[in-house]
């Protein structure tokens, strides 16, 4: 292969950014994996870190739709206020989970992640993937998740 044709392959290829995720998290993770079915087993970690990121994001939106994060003092004029979690339980391509949708005093809330009365969590991931394989960033599809759940 010429300089030139190496040249011309590398800028056909997506550039790949750094993971936004640390190493030293990673390695904290997988520390005690003891092989494939430890990772996306029924108890696996995938499983595991897609429940805590599904909750997490929760969290989020209601933050978002309240003006005001968990554990601060909402501001005087809001009316509405957090009203604890209902749990449901969710299928995804990692199996079952428990998931805790916020609640608010008002019933307003509207979660977009997984909307009222949806059970299903099937394909998120593999629509990630796709969005990379036709050469979105990771910029990119961040960007776009965030406006599809309205978490800016």
């Amino acid at each position: 292969m010429t300089e030139e044709q190496h040249q011309r392959r590398k800028r056909r290829r997506p550039r790949r950014e750094a993971s936004r995720i640390p190493d030293e998290l990673l390695d904290k993770l997988l520390k005690d994996f003891g092989g494939p079915e430890n990772l996306t087993g029924e108890g696996g970690l995938l499983k595991e870190l897609t429940a805590a990121l599904v909750n997490r994001a929760m969290e989020a939106e209601m933050s978002h739709h309240l003006g005001y994060e968990n554990g601060e003092e909402p501001p005087e004029d809001q009316g509405n206020r957090r009203n604890g979690t209902s749990s449901k339980t969710v299928r995804s391509g990692q199996g079952a989970f428990e998931v805790k949708v916020p609640r608010d005093r008002h019933g307003s809330f509207e979660p977009q992640l997984i909307p009222k009365h949806e059970r299903h969590f099937d394909g998120f991931d593999d629509k990630i993937l796709a969005m990379y394989a036709r050469g979105m960033s990771v910029r990119d599809i961040r960007s776009h998740l965030e406006e599809i759940t309205v978490l800016t």
